[in-house]
């Protein structure tokens, strides 16, 4: 998020919720022997991180297990937010991406493909009033399939 408030109360939430200590492992992934934040509120543009993570602080090694993304609705190309998403060095197998969006855009697509061939399946797309919130998994293995099967009836192309 660009917005100060915004992300303070980010980074309040994920001290209170525990998410502020320290693992040596790295995000999740093993990157980083120093060990880095189980969670991380990142004060930035959404594209400039996910297209150049380097620039706004983040290693670009660094992987997410998971990415939500709750743009403004009307100041934002949600074809190029998902390429981004898609795209990005910050994610890999297994990523869960949450894309909130208006109701009014109809819906998001059940599959989103990757520049590297890979894909992002849609696994939950859900109406909550004015809001909707896509759940996508980027390449998935199987691990997560006790929770995450795919229902691509909840889905139509946009």
């Amino acid at each position: 998020d660009m917005s100060d408030d915004c992300c303070g109360t980010c980074e309040r939430n994920i001290e209170r919720c525990g998410f502020d200590t320290w693992n040596e492992g790295g995000l999740g992934t093993g990157i980083g022997d120093e060990g880095e934040p189980t969670a991380k509120a990142v004060c930035a543009d959404a594209f400039r991180a996910l297209r150049q993570p380097e620039s706004v602080g983040i290693s670009p090694d660094a992987k997410y297990d998971i990415v939500t993304l709750c743009p403004p609705y009307e100041e934002i190309v949600y074809a190029e937010l998902l390429e981004a998403v898609a795209n990005t060095p910050l994610v890999t197998e297994d990523t869960i991406v949450m894309v909130e969006y208006p109701v009014e855009l109809g819906s998001m697509p059940h599959v989103i493909g990757r520049e590297d061939g890979g894909v992002l399946v849609g696994i939950r797309n859900r109406r909550y009033g004015r809001t909707v919130i896509a759940m996508y998994i980027v390449n998935p293995t199987g691990e997560r399939e006790d929770t995450a099967e795919s229902r691509p009836e909840e889905f139509i192309t946009i």
